[in-house]
């Protein structure tokens, strides 16, 4: 675990920290006993989530590679997390050196950590935005400086969408963003359905209820329907183990994923 001495400002260790959950999860190191302690209690209720974590993982770096190997040198990951090796910038670069990754997260805790990591590493910018005001973040990336609307990019949404409720306009995000991406763009994007087993979904929303991390689960057609206008490719919107390729066993709750590609 990470240790005390080292505590970036502004982040209290004694709080569990959803992204220092996922951290634990991925094997990491920067997570504190709280964090600890609140994984195991998710763990007893979805036992799968360790296993769950790490494919989303592979297939977010999977998207990366496939976007920087048709030649994307721009990427905007969001909702980041923690810093882990290997990164997407890591992955990126190992690609294309010349590759621009710019890692966005709403979280301060999350800002705080990246700030302090990523020090010193150039052409990866933490940023702290909110997905669910595109205009603005589609602003700041550019008058900034970071990204080139004009040009290719590559955005990565994976383990995000979930958690925009349907007031906030998730299929109205994904359209904001899909307008400002020039042709020759990709998409790489994850979702947990409302097809995951019902028992897991009843404990997973009775676990979550009342705390900024209950899922909106919804069904493949209606995710199918914010990827509109984009070409998917194969296997298409369809379980991240389809994606990889081992023969992975399925899980209880079904994240489905895509990478998309605008022509």
């Amino acid at each position: 675990m990470s240790d005390f001495r080292r505590v970036p400002m502004g982040v209290d260790p004694y709080k569990p920290s959803s992204a220092r959950i996922y951290n634990y999860m991925l094997g990491g190191k920067d997570y504190y006993e709280a964090d600890l302690e609140y994984a195991e209690q998710v763990l007893r209720v979805a036992p799968d989530s360790k296993a769950l974590a790490r494919m989303s993982r592979r297939f977010l770096l999977q998207g990366v590679e496939v976007a920087v190997g048709a030649g994307v040198c721009q990427i905007v990951d969001v909702g980041a997390g923690i810093p882990i090796s290997p990164s997407v910038y890591e992955v990126a670069r190992k690609v294309e050196p010349s590759v621009r990754v710019v890692s966005i997260d709403f979280d301060p805790v999350v800002h705080a950590h990246a700030t302090a990591m990523l020090s010193g590493a150039a052409g990866n910018t933490p940023m702290l935005a909110d997905l669910r005001q595109p205009a603005d973040m589609i602003d700041r990336l550019s008058s900034e400086g970071l990204i080139d609307f004009a040009q290719p990019v590559a955005v990565l949404i994976v383990g995000v969408l979930h958690f925009i409720m349907d007031e906030e306009n998730p299929g109205g995000i994904l359209a904001e963003l899909r307008a400002a991406m020039a042709p020759g763009s990709y998409l790489v994007v994850t979702h947990a359905t409302s097809e995951s087993d019902s028992r897991f979904v009843r404990q997973a929303m009775s676990a979550t209820k009342g705390s900024s991390a209950v899922p909106a689960l919804r069904s493949r057609a209606e995710i199918a329907s914010y990827l509109e206008g984009l070409e998917t490719l194969a296997p298409g919107l369809a379980p991240i183990q389809d994606w990889l390729d081992d023969d992975l066993p399925a899980t209880r709750v079904e994240i489905l994923g895509c990478i998309c590609r605008k022509s």
